[in-house]
Parts: C-alpha cells; structure tokens; sequence
C-alpha cells in the first residue's frame, strides 16, 4: 500500500520498490514454510485440524482450477478486497497511540478478510503447503499458478490503488501544504500557502 508511494514521491527508484518487494516476499515465504513444517510436526493426519486444512488447500486451489476463467477472476478479486481490508487495518492501527486503541481499530477490517473468505498471499504461503504436506491432492503448479501468483498480484492492486493510492490523492496535496509551513516563510511559500488555500 505505502512503498510505492515514495516511488510516487520520487524519493525512491523503481527498481528499489521491486527490491522491496521481492525481499519481502521471499522473507514471507520462507517463514511461512518453516511455520508449515513446524506445524505439520505437531499434527497427524485423521485429525479435525488435518482434515480442515486439507479441504482449505484444496479449496484455494483446485477448487478455482476447476471453475476455469471464472475461479482465477474469483481469486483475484478476493485477493484485491482482502488486501484492500488488511491496508485499511493497518493504516486505521496509525489513528491511534495506545495498543488497544490501534487493536481495535485493526480489528473490523481484519474480522472482515477473514469473515468472507478472501485471499492473502502470506497466509496461503503457509495454510497450502501445510495442506500438501498432510496430504491435499494439489500440486506445487496448482498452488502457484491458481492461487499463489493471482493473490499476490490481486493483493497488491488491492492494498496499492484502493489504500495507498487512495490516501496519496486524497492527502498529497494537503501534505505539501504543512511541509511549506514549516519551512521558512519567503514570500514564494506564502503564495503558494495561500493559493493551495
């Protein structure tokens, strides 16, 4: 939702928001692996928990494989409102300075991605590989190509144009505003200031 941002800002390049991004991921995905493999250990299968997450793993996968166009535009746009939920609890968490306070305010968007079955990347780096493990009949190219590459793309669309981008357009000019004033006050920056006005 906000690296891009400074991207926008022209305070970073292109190539480093990708940095970013790609560090992140692979961040993600290998704690979400490890926490899978971790997880597994504690489990065995014929469980309420195994069997769950074995009908989830499907389910994110398969399940849209099987619908064909129709389930990759389904798990997209699950993907964009899921992200546009969890950016909008992050940012809701800044209104606040105590740690109640930014839990509550997290809490709606969050209980809603949840709630109505979206898609998040990092959670499915975790739930579908610990699916497969306990025996989901997906493959690593159904995970990827139906759910992990979709989600991810639909994520950032989400969380970027309907938060980030939101907030930038809504504010940006707003924001320049208050810089100005704390400047020191010529007569170029009081024009401005007043214009802006």
């Amino acid at each position: 939702a906000v690296v891009p941002l400074a991207f926008l800002e022209r305070r970073v390049s292109l190539p480093a928001v990708g940095r970013n991004w790609t560090l992140v991921f692979i961040g993600n995905l290998a704690g979400a692996l490890a926490y899978a493999v971790l997880f597994y250990a504690t489990l065995h299968t014929g469980t309420p928990m195994s069997d769950r997450l074995i009908a989830t793993a499907e389910a994110k996968t398969v399940a849209y494989q099987a619908a064909g166009m129709h389930g990759m535009i389904e798990v997209f746009a699950k993907a964009v409102l899921c992200n546009w939920m969890v950016t909008m609890g992050v940012v809701m968490a800044f209104t606040s300075t105590s740690t109640v306070g930014k839990i509550v305010a997290m809490w709606l968007p969050i209980l809603t991605f949840f709630a109505q079955g979206f898609e998040h990347s990092v959670v499915n780096m975790f739930v579908i590989p610990a699916g497969m493990l306990l025996g989901a009949d997906v493959s690593i190219s159904q995970w990827w190509l139906w759910n992990q590459i979709p989600v991810t793309l639909g994520n950032v669309a989400g969380g970027f144009l309907f938060t980030g981008l939101a907030l930038y357009v809504t504010h940006r000019k707003r924001a320049a505003v208050q810089v100005s004033a704390r400047e020191p006050m010529t007569a170029g920056v009081i024009q401005e200031v007043a214009a802006a006005s």
